[in-house]
């Protein structure tokens, strides 16, 4: 087993970067949308290979690319122009494979991401974390520019999309990742949510047989769906699906649940890292979905309002951040597991 602790850090310098550094951690992941940069996306050879050397000047690897990297609205809603936009996602993949870059972290969450309805539920101490209630997302309202997608459309777009980038990722070493849906509900305002069971997972897993074409392993969004999740890692893991790795914890169901600190949930945190070792499993590994502690801003009225914009930072902010890396480090010393 190797594990590599990394940070999901802005595309830009900020002090997130000395952060990571103060705290051991060398691999950085990135999301490059020119909605963010205002560069063009990393299917330019040159905007990739910009961000990688940026980087590296501070002392960190870009290892990874993390979330929709461009518009994916057509291949996502199997819409004219697709091909198009599939054809620059195979220019990302081989531009990553150049560079050394052999991570990607990819969902195909139609209309919206991961999504939470609350950001200001209250914790352990008066720390805040984010939460979904299904109630609160008005299905009966379709997503505008999106309309009603059956679960099926979905999967035959997905099947359209992997079919032709998957052979490319394997051809350029590079380990596609599939996020699970977050939250895992089978649909959100009319439009279906595929990869929120084993079952989905197994299935998109049988459209490709590569050890490049795999699983982000988000093991608080896994347990809410699946009760034996050291048994999925296993299963997972030993077959060299597990490229990447989820650290967080939640505690509800899948229609309504809530974001905790990292030692104060459900999972026995340590026994599930003793499980990733155990199974062998050659991943990333990064914390996600932190609380927001004393001090820290969280834009809740425009969570709730449903006019969050790009600067919202749920679940990313620093303190909570800084908790959980050195909680993960300490888990993995005690139980004397190798990490980079």
């Amino acid at each position: 087993m190797t594990i590599r602790i990394c940070d999901m850090l802005p595309a830009r310098v900020d002090r997130r970067w000395a952060l990571a550094r103060q705290l051991g951690v060398r691999h950085a992941i990135c999301k490059l949308n020119p909605d963010i940069t205002s560069a063009p996306p990393p299917s330019d050879f040159d905007t990739l290979k910009a961000a990688q050397q940026n980087f590296a000047k501070h002392g960190l690897t870009l290892s990874g690319l993390e979330g929709d990297q461009m518009d994916m609205r057509r291949i996502k809603q199997g819409l004219p122009g697709r091909d198009i936009d599939i054809e620059a996602y195979k220019r990302m993949l081989q531009n990553m494979g150049r560079l050394g870059i052999r991570l990607l972290c990819y969902n195909f969450m139609v209309g919206m991401n991961w999504g939470r309805t609350q950001a200001d539920i209250p914790i352990r101490g008066g720390a805040l974390a984010s939460g979904f209630d299904q109630s609160k997302m008005q299905d009966h309202k379709p997503l505008d520019g999106v309309g009603v997608i059956p679960a099926e459309q979905v999967w035959e777009n997905y099947a359209y999309f992997i079919e032709r980038v998957g052979p490319v990722a394997a051809e350029h070493g590079v380990k596609m990742g599939l996020h699970p849906d977050d939250p895992p509900v089978p649909s959100i305002r009319g439009v279906g949510r595929i990869f929120g069971t084993v079952a989905g997972f197994d299935r998109a897993l049988g459209l490709l047989d590569a050890p490049t074409h795999g699983v982000t392993f988000c093991q608080a969004t896994l347990g809410l769906v699946h009760d034996d999740v050291p048994a999925l890692a296993t299963r997972w893991g030993k077959a060299g699906r597990i490229p990447f790795i989820h650290w967080r914890d939640v505690v509800g169901t899948p229609e309504c649940f809530h974001e905790v600190f990292h030692d104060d949930g459900p999972t026995d945190m340590g026994a599930l890292l003793k499980t990733y070792d155990d199974a062998g499993i050659d991943a990333f590994i990064r914390v996600d979905h932190v609380p927001a502690m004393e001090g820290e801003h969280v834009a809740a009225e425009a969570l709730n309002a449903g006019t969050a914009g790009s600067a919202v930072t749920v679940g990313y902010e620093t303190m909570g951040r800084l908790f959980a890396v050195g909680y993960l480090k300490g888990l993995l010393k005690g139980q004397g597991i190798p990490f980079e």
